[in-house]
């Protein structure tokens, strides 16, 4: 038998949500009830148990996306499973789809080294806090970086200092005697040995990351991996990664060519030349760069956030190894799975045309004035019209609110924030902020409904 379901809904949105299941043309049965209430976003669990005097021989109730209240305390007094809804209609059809699954983003098998690249310059204490900054955005080892031609006096002290904060440490140098006086100190791992600098390895416990003795000298490198093969000493190798036109696409074939021939081995990317390097956003570049660590099962990465633009790069690369390892162990492509990546441009950006706009727009029966974005541009619209435009200064004749200072105020944030969703291609919802994914410090940015907006702002929400 079919699973029945019961769809809540306001008065306008009734019709948009018939249409939507219409269109859908589902494998469960179901009916679409409107409980009394004008926009669907102001309806609350107490509000429907109050209201709701039969469940019609429902499986499962689907209430707004937006509904506040205590979903199951409400489920148990209607002995009806109730859930939340997608926030927006137009995403029901991928609420019941395959792009609907939630993925396991709790796994990861990238781990992260985040480097302090001044550390020599900073005192333990501010390394102590860039530390936990690393940390608490994904990183899972923190790399102390030296400087060429300058004294570390601390850094035997920084170590220990991190260490007792429960972090797993990195020291990296060129210089024989930095990774000689790191391992002793008790760093997990050096960065960066090669062959003839193998003998630091003998003399500490740290775990070497080995690198060609001349750069692009593979030939080096499989010395190296020998030589610690022989000893049966755990190591990482880093062919190095170039930068775009310096020799980017010829690093990526060196990994290649590592992978092909060391199919076991523990290999690392430094991803920085790229990220550091390149005048882009850096979710896109992170995403490129683990999903090739992915395809070469590359488990290692060095991430650094020295440019203002790569301040969110570790996590960023955080976010790319969860949704890549998804992907691989699914077998799908990375879409679908998180949106975190896609601070810019959004799949589904425009959940109306103009010409459902104008329907809306013809029911509206109050003063409150309603905003959406469609592919033409910015709407606003009330009972009086409806207006539209690609820039808001040209709306703001038509809004009556010269005299309403705290009304013009609040308008002019909503149409900037949809001006601005249209530009970029974003998603725009009235009285919330827009969402930046790991480009912002959080990825839920939403004004509480609560918060200050003057009268005759009521929101339209489905």
């Amino acid at each position: 038998m079919s699973e029945h379901l019961l769809f809540l809904t306001g008065k306008l949105a009734e019709k948009q949500l018939r249409g939507i299941l219409e269109k859908m043309q589902p494998e469960f049965s179901y009916t679409v009830h409107q409980i009394g209430v004008k926009v669907a976003a102001l309806m609350t669990t107490d509000m429907i148990q109050r209201r709701l005097k039969e469940t019609f021989g429902a499986n499962r109730i689907i209430i707004p996306g937006r509904c506040r209240g205590d979903v199951e305390a409400l489920s148990k007094e209607l002995d009806v499973q109730v859930e939340r809804g997608p926030e927006e209609l137009k995403d029901l059809p991928m609420y019941f789809g395959k792009e609907a699954h939630h993925y396991d983003l709790s796994r990861y098998n990238v781990k992260i080294f985040a480097e302090i690249v001044d550390a020599p310059r900073i005192s333990i204490d501010e390394i102590l806090q860039r530390a936990a900054y690393y940390r608490n955005n994904g990183a899972d080892v923190i790399d102390i970086g030296c400087l060429p031609n300058t004294d570390f006096p601390h850094m035997e002290e920084s170590i220990k200092a991190l260490k007792q904060e429960g972090f797993t440490v990195s020291i990296d140098s060129l210089n024989d005697d930095d990774l000689l006086r790191g391992g002793k100190a008790g760093a997990d791992y050096l960065l960066s040995l090669h062959e003839k600098t193998l003998w630091i390895a003998d003399e500490v416990g740290a775990i070497p990351i080995l690198i060609p003795e001349q750069h692009e000298d593979l030939s080096s490198l499989d010395r190296a991996i020998a030589l610690m093969q022989g000893k049966n000493q755990p190591f990482i190798v880093d062919p190095i990664l170039d930068p775009i036109h310096f020799g980017f696409t010829q690093s990526i074939v060196r990994y290649h060519e590592v992978r092909k021939k060391h199919p076991a081995i523990e290999i690392m990317m430094g991803v920085g030349n790229i990220t550091e390097l390149t005048h882009a956003d850096t979710s896109g570049m992170n995403a490129l760069l683990l999903g090739i660590c992915s395809e070469l099962n590359i488990n290692q990465i060095l991430a650094t956030e020295v440019s203002r633009h790569a301040c969110r790069a570790v996590k960023e690369a955080d976010k790319a190894r969860r949704i890549m390892l998804a992907a691989k162990e699914q077998g799908m492509l990375p879409k679908h799975i998180d949106s975190s990546l896609m601070a810019v441009h959004e799949t589904s950006p425009f959940l109306n045309t103009k010409d459902e706009i104008r329907e809306l727009a013809g029911m509206i029966t109050d003063p409150s004035y309603r905003i959406q974005t469609s592919v033409e541009g910015v709407h606003i619209f009330n009972r009086d019209g409806l207006h539209t435009a690609t820039d808001p200064f040209d709306l703001y004749p038509k809004l009556g609110v010269e005299n309403d200072g705290g009304h013009a105020f609040y308008l002019g944030v909503e149409l900037a924030r949809a001006e601005i969703a249209w530009q970029l291609g974003k998603r725009y919802n009235q009285d919330q902020a827009l969402t930046w994914g790991c480009a912002a410090d959080s990825a839920e940015q939403t004004v509480d409904l609560h918060t200050f907006k003057p009268a005759g702002t009521t929101l339209q929400k489905k």
